[in-house]
Order: C-alpha cells, then sequence, then structure tokens
C-alpha cells in the first residue's frame, strides 16, 4: 500500500484502476489495507488537502447529467486538466445487479490517459453514491486535477453528495415541473451551482431558469449562480458553467469543507457498522459530533472511525459490515 500510495501522491494516473478495485473490495482483508492507504493519502501525509477540485452533479434522471458530464470533460481537457469521473449506477432492488452504463454514456477518448471513467453500483444506499464514492474521490483528488462525481439520479433524496464534493451542480431540465417540486425538496439546499440543460430548447429553458432562480431566491440562495446550458452541438454555456465552478471552488474555505466531511464520513460510516447501540455508547450523535471537532483535523476517515471505536469500547474485528 505504500507504493501504490507512492504513484498516487507523484500523480501516476495510471494508479487509479488499482485504488478504485481496492476501495470497492468489501472483504475484511481489504479494509485493514484500504486503512493504510488512505492514511498515505491523508492531509497529515500530504501536508494539506488534495489538490484536486471534487465536483458533485446531481440532479433528476432524464435531465442530461451524463450529456453534459461528455462537455465538461471535453472542456476541462481542451485547457489540460486531468479528469476523473465517478459514475453512481442505480441497483436493481429484485437482482441487486446494476448496468454500470453511464461510463458509456459519457462521450470521451479511451485511448486519453489523463481521463479516467468509473462505473460503480449504488447497492442499497440512499443518497445517490455508491459505499465506496467518498473514499475513491479523496484518493483520486490527490493526483487528478478534476474528480467528478455522478450521482444514481433519484430525486430528493441526493443531498450526500453536498457532504463529500468540494462544488455541487445541481441538473434540471425544462418542461418537467422540477423547479417547481424543488420549491418543497431538501435538495434545493444543495447546489452550489444550479443548472437548467436542454437551453437549445429556447422559451421554455428560459422559463425553467427564471422559475429556480424564484426558488433560489425564496430560500435566500440569492448567490448562488442559476444557468441555461445546451448539451446539443453547438454546445451553449459550458464556457460559462466552467468558470462558475472554478469561481466556488476559488471562494471556498477548502480545508473546513472537507474537515467537515471527513468527520461527517466517519461518523456516517460508524454508525453504519454499530447502528444506533454504537452512538449511544459514545453519548449520541451530537456528542460524537463534539468530541470529532476536538480530533486531529489531519486524520483519515479509518483513523477517525477507530478513534471513536476505541471511545466506546468496540471490539473492531466484531463490526457488522466492512465499508471502508
Amino acid at each position: 500500500m505504500s507504493d501504490l500510495g507512492a504513484r498516487v501522491r507523484a500523480g501516476d494516473l495510471s494508479a487509479a484502476p488499482a485504488v478504485l478495485n481496492l476501495l470497492e473490495n468489501r472483504t475484511a482483508a481489504a479494509r485493514a489495507k484500504t486503512a493504510e492507504l488512505l492514511a498515505e493519502l491523508s492531509p497529515a501525509a500530504l501536508g494539506g488537502e488534495a489538490p484536486g477540485h471534487v465536483v458533485g452533479v446531481t440532479g433528476p434522471p432524464g435531465s442530461g447529467k451524463s450529456t453534459l458530464l461528455s462537455r465538461l470533460v471535453a472542456g476541462w481537457r481542451a485547457r489540460g486538466d486531468s479528469v476523473a469521473v465517478l459514475a453512481v449506477d442505480p441497483s436493481s432492488r429484485r437482482s441487486g445487479g446494476a448496468l454500470l452504463g453511464d461510463r458509456a454514456r459519457i462521450e470521451h477518448d479511451p485511448a486519453d490517459p489523463a481521463t479516467f471513467i468509473r462505473s460503480t453500483a449504488a447497492g442499497t444506499r440512499l443518497g445517490g453514491l455508491a459505499p465506496a464514492t467518498r473514499a475513491a474521490a479523496a484518493a483520486l483528488a490527490v493526483c487528478f486535477d478534476v474528480v467528478v462525481i455522478e450521482t444514481v439520479g433519484v430525486g430528493q433524496s441526493e443531498t450526500e453528495v453536498a457532504d463529500v464534493a468540494d462544488t455541487v451542480a445541481v441538473v434540471v431540465q425544462p418542461g418537467s415541473g422540477d423547479a417547481l417540486q424543488f420549491l418543497k425538496a431538501g435538495i434545493m439546499e444543495v447546489p452550489d451551482v444550479l443548472v437548467v440543460s436542454k437551453a437549445d430548447l429556447g422559451r421554455i429553458a428560459q422559463r425553467a431558469l427564471a422559475d429556480v432562480r424564484a426558488a433560489l431566491r425564496s430560500l435566500g440562495a440569492r448567490e448562488t449562480p442559476a444557468l441555461a446550458v445546451s448539451s446539443v452541438p453547438p454546445a451553449s454555456g459550458i464556457e460559462d458553467l466552467l468558470a462558475a465552478l472554478d469561481e466556488h471552488r476559488q471562494a471556498l474555505d477548502l480545508r473546513a469543507r472537507r474537515l467537515g466531511a471527513r468527520r461527517a464520513h466517519a461518523l456516517a460510516d460508524f454508525a453504519d457498522e454499530y447502528g444506533e447501540r454504537g452512538l449511544r455508547a459514545l453519548g449520541g450523535r451530537r456528542e460524537a459530533e463534539r468530541w470529532l471537532a476536538s480530533c486531529d483535523p489531519t486524520l483519515s476517515v479509518p483513523s477517525l472511525i477507530q478513534l471513536l471505536e476505541r471511545r466506546q469500547g468496540v471490539d473492531a474485528p466484531n463490526r457488522r459490515h466492512s465499508a471502508p
């Protein structure tokens, strides 16, 4: 793991498949290796936060997320940025399988070594992310300039991406009623940038843009940019969207955002392992959050989980699950 960690820290993009293979391995043996790798890529080992920009892209099915990502990937590559895309696909409730088709829908040059696209199955988890997505984004941000997380696209429950990404873009399509639905949905609290797709539809798209801007104003989010884009050639609005994503990243307190994300990740995985009984042993969720706030801010997520386990005296090998 020290060799793999060294490759990632050195910017070796070809290490990405090995990193993802490890993080997606659900066996108990892989867990120790995952913890070792993430420690090698933690802020303590790096001397600061990973330099990559983690961008979350979410929104309802059919809103054009994958097509938009094709244009964004091309835009980032045109300016010389390396790009990793983690596309999370829904899993069947009956079979448990997933089509993993988003990788095929995102247009890119398969021979380009600076573009990495991986589809993963969401499994049984809500929130729009696969179990290993958080760890994968943190690891790949060490060597890639941009790491994109494309969520499942199930709608109002997809707020977990806000705890993982540095910048979140919510995509809606015109004429679907999505803009009005957002007035009563928690997802309106998620976007750092709001995108109306299919701007080539003209007046319908402009009406949707006006609706979402009104929704943002009603929630007091006047500073959240909302723009209309078209991914249909000739594409429009893509450069403005790239600029909006960059502007948000530049204004962001990156250390504070990622520190909060690591602590939230550790507590979420701990609760998934040990349930409410485990949280009660820590004095409850709020007490656990307060205690985590006193911990070393440079620790990796597995290290924070180990501290939580020691605090409540849990025998770690008796975990119910093996999430990274």
